[in-house]
């Protein structure tokens, strides 16, 4: 790995809550952190705040609204002509069940809108920002992606993968989580042996964000306990060449069944692709 003030790490979702504390706590260690939000003023906010609490203005800044897949093109654009590599991507960026679980929400592609953020979203722009990480990694480094999902995931229905029917909020979230731990997996086993590594993580139950408060009401775990363990994937030595693995928190644990099965992860990649207007790879 590369010493942490030398490596660029970009943070999706990093003006609010989870994403905001990672990016200040490694901000704080010296590393050049891309920060990442939708609204322009809270991301010259949050700039100053981060600035101010650790002395470091390190990073450059990036707006996208990740409901819409134009921008996370223009959004992994923007990365590739600014930065001369990257090291480390985190799909922190997430949207909830929503105030009203009954409320079926679209993205401004016209998809279910749980599934295109908290999905769609991190699978396009990893997608489009391998070759970054390909870079550091043919430097000599290696190149990780943690991507941020839950434990609250629930089983893909195929069938009604976009929930037009039976529509939940919380069962929105849970599938969109799944989709992001079985596309970790099946990215991991695509990229082998290449030096850029995937893992997935539910960093903490109940933390004190926005969503969880719309939610539940009362926190029962604090943002800094989460970051721990999102870092934790990002910097320790001990996990160099680990790959496709999902945490609970710090602990190693197998997902839901469906993750591990190979027709599933073929079909939400050629589903994905699809819709992402990709051409699908060869199984």
């Amino acid at each position: 790995m590369r010493r942490l003030e030398e490596q660029i790490i970009l943070i999706t979702g990093s003006t609010d809550g989870l994403g905001k504390q990672v990016a200040t706590d490694l901000a704080a260690k010296g590393a050049r952190v891309l920060l990442h939000g939708r609204d322009p003023e809270k991301i010259r906010r949050v700039s100053g705040e981060i600035e101010e609490a650790t002395g470091r203005h390190p990073f450059q800044t990036y707006c996208a609204d990740l409901s819409s897949l134009a921008d996370v093109r223009r959004l992994a654009d923007s990365v590739t002509v600014s930065e001369p590599r990257l090291d480390v991507l985190v799909n922190n960026a997430g949207v909830g069940g929503g105030a009203d679980p009954d409320l079926r929400e679209l993205s401004a592609d016209g998809f279910e809108l749980r599934f295109a953020v908290n999905y769609l979203a991190p699978f396009l722009l990893t997608r489009q920002l391998l070759p970054l990480l390909h870079k550091g990694v043919e430097e000599g480094a290696e190149a990780r992606i943690v991507n941020v999902a839950s434990a609250a995931q629930q089983s893909i229905d195929f069938d009604n993968l976009m929930l037009e029917t039976g529509y939940d909020g919380m069962r929105a979230y849970g599938q969109s989580k799944l989709a992001l731990i079985l596309w970790s997996f099946d990215l991991a086993e695509r990229l082998s042996r290449t030096g850029v590594s995937v893992n997935a993580l539910h960093p903490a139950s109940l933390m004190d964000t926005k969503m969880v408060r719309e939610w539940f009401g009362t926190p029962r775990a604090t943002v800094e306990e989460g970051a721990r363990h999102v870092e934790r994937l990002i910097l320790s030595e001990k996990l160099k060449g680990v790959s496709g693995v999902y945490y609970d928190q710090a602990t190693a644990v197998r997902a839901k069944a469906q993750a591990y099965d190979p027709e599933a992860r073929r079909r939400l990649r050629n589903i994905s692709c699809r819709l992402c207007g990709l051409e699908a790879p060869e199984d």
